[in-house]
């Protein structure tokens, strides 16, 4: 990574715990790309990432379920009370999300909310896991049932869940559409889950070739590391954004 930001591997396996307040960060399973050998084919899952309010446990399971004519927000806010799921892997890793998640102590019936930073089936496969969460895939939100909420999520309008945690428009892999969740007030920082505005650290000479908008990527790229202290990336493990002092002119 150029100029005054670098980057450096978080190490730690999966589950990877971040704790924080009001909320922590789990890296359920670890994205990878790895060639097939084949041609060009390639292997690939995506990273899943839980959010788990630090009031959530399982004496906690009830949910309300959001008032009626409250609009986008209140749903958003609504649905944030309880885990959240950032991208759910593909449907071959069906059985090992599970199994992650109930090392959590999560069962599907309790995730609250599932984003989904993009619409690659790495990514938003097991969506049919979660029929009782309300969705946030791309720019589309609904609520269980398929009620769908207009939100005006925007690059210059974030999504707010809750106390530092918001929904960022990060387009340029997939399109207009990414999204990237932000989470303040970790141990570690400011933690990004950014799909895949990053594939991984250190792509710095690969993403434009998998990028629809590499225009629009850099510019989300460039404003994740301008604020993440941690990059939980789409195919690779998560790392750390070091910023470096300006040096004094002599």
């Amino acid at each position: 990574m150029s100029g005054l930001v670098q980057t450096e591997p978080l190490l730690g396996e999966p589950p990877l715990l971040v704790r924080g307040d009001p909320y922590s960060v789990v890296v359920l399973l670890q994205g990878y790309a790895e060639p097939e050998g084949v041609g060009d084919a390639v292997r690939a899952d995506g990273s899943v990432t839980l959010v788990l309010p630090q009031a959530w446990g399982p004496a906690s399971r009830h949910r309300e379920s959001p008032p009626e004519g409250g609009g986008a927000k209140t749903a958003l806010e609504e649905a944030a009370r309880g885990p959240i799921l950032v991208d759910t892997g593909g449907p071959w890793a069906r059985d090992t999300l599970l199994g992650a998640l109930a090392r959590q102590g999560v069962a599907p019936g309790d995730v609250t909310l599932v984003v989904g930073t993009h619409g690659h089936s790495d990514h938003i496969g097991n969506l049919g896991l979660f029929p009782g969460a309300a969705l946030l895939v791309s720019h589309d939100f609904c609520l269980p049932g398929g009620r769908y909420f207009p939100h005006g999520l925007g690059e210059e309008r974030p999504l707010r869940l809750g106390p530092g945690l918001e929904v960022w428009a990060t387009p340029g892999h997939g399109g207009q559409r990414d999204v990237s969740v932000v989470v303040a007030g970790t141990v570690l920082g400011t933690v990004v889950v950014a799909g895949d505005v990053f594939e991984r650290s250190g792509d710095e000479d690969s993403w434009q070739a998998l990028s629809e908008d590499p225009v629009a990527q850099e510019r989300s790229r460039k404003r994740v590391l301008g604020t993440a202290d941690v990059v939980v990336p789409g195919h690779g493990a998560p790392f750390r954004v070091v910023r470096e002092a300006p040096q004094p002119p002599n």
